[in-house]
């Protein structure tokens, strides 16, 4: 895929710069006896008040996709590209965008993370530190963000009433919460400083379904806003009531990047086709075969062997990245694109 193709990759509000730009993003991982193929070549960009879904099953790359933007990844990660962080409005950002490939830890630190770029972790019980309460941990980080004490105390009962939690939830240490107040309570955190952007990394786990409801909700007026939210999640159903833009992943890569309404209506790649024919309101077919290895993944296409479509040209060379192909201008990496209810 190159450059040059990747800007023409959807988005959910044309004209306006992009507040994330990602091009040839790729994360190795390094092992005493193999490497791992975490993302691959990854192209996206997310514009003010866009609300991308990045969906795939898992081990396909979504949460090191999150954790790479932010330098949260283990020693032993290579990670080459370019991702470009443009905060609008940002006062610091005179000298231009964050290159969050390879920035140091002092930026990270003191920039980006929370300021600019919220994450709600997909483990609440290990991001939570055990001898804070919830308010405690919420009005630090107010403070932390420049918020005054007073502001803090009142700042944090509203966050927590945002995201469905009691006041006196608030008051629990995190071993005393539930699944999903632990949950409730780290997107609490991660919207507290209120960033340009929002890497919510299945933030809906562990909800029952009007929780659910209420953080898509949530999530959706953040955009309604002008903020951007990138929603990684297993949850299609979840994507299709929210989502602007949808990026799927399989085995590293970004094999579909469309405009939500035209996924959900007519997906273009094969795995996509077959991840929505799994959901229980239409076909609720499961999708056959497994994902290969990342350590071993085939000369072709990597979904090949699990797909009906799969010729001998899949199988000898990686499709190239096709921009336009669905006719919506966006993108489909496949030899034999189809859409639902049809062929290639």
């Amino acid at each position: 895929m190159s450059t040059d193709a990747a800007t023409t990759a959807p988005t959910g509000r044309p004209g306006a710069a992009p507040v994330l730009d990602v091009d040839g993003l790729t994360v190795r991982f390094r092992l005493r006896d193999a490497t791992v193929h975490a993302v691959t070549d990854l192209h996206l960009r997310i514009r003010p008040g866009e609300l991308l879904a990045v969906v795939g099953e898992s081990g396909c790359g979504k949460s090191v996709l999150a954790h790479a933007l932010l330098g949260l990844l283990p020693r032993n990660a290579t990670v080459t590209g370019q991702a470009r962080l443009h905060p609008p409005g940002d006062p610091t950002a005179v000298g231009g965008p964050v290159e969050l490939v390879g920035c140091g830890e002092r930026t990270l630190a003191t920039r980006v993370r929370g300021r600019l770029v919220g994450l709600v972790p997909q483990s609440p019980a290990t991001a939570l530190n055990p001898v804070r309460t919830g308010r405690r941990l919420v009005e630090e980080t107010l403070r932390a963000h420049g918020h005054g004490r007073a502001e803090a105390v009142a700042g944090a009962e509203r966050v927590a009433a945002e995201v469905g939690l009691d006041a006196d939830d608030l008051d629990r240490y995190p071993h005393e919460l539930s699944g999903g107040m632990a949950q409730r309570l780290v997107t609490a955190l991660a919207i507290a400083p209120d960033p340009t952007l929002l890497i919510a990394d299945e933030p809906t786990s562990g909800l029952d379904r009007p929780l659910v409801a209420h953080t898509l909700d949530l999530l959706r007026r953040r955009c309604d806003s002008g903020k951007s939210v990138m929603l990684i999640t297993h949850d299609l159903a979840a994507a299709e009531r929210v989502a602007d833009t949808v990026a799927v992943m399989y085995a590293s890569r970004v094999v579909e990047h469309r405009p939500g309404d035209r996924f959900f209506a007519a997906p273009a790649h094969p795995y996509g086709a077959a991840l929505l024919d799994a959901l229980p309101d239409r076909a609720f077919r499961a999708v056959t075969g497994h994902p290969p290895m990342l350590t071993a993944l085939p000369d072709g296409c990597a979904f090949a062997a699990r797909c009906g479509y799969a010729t001998d040209a899949c199988e000898r060379q990686p499709p190239l990245a096709a921009y336009g192909a669905a006719h919506d201008g966006g993108m489909v990496a496949c030899h034999h694109p189809v859409t639902v209810g049809g062929g290639s």
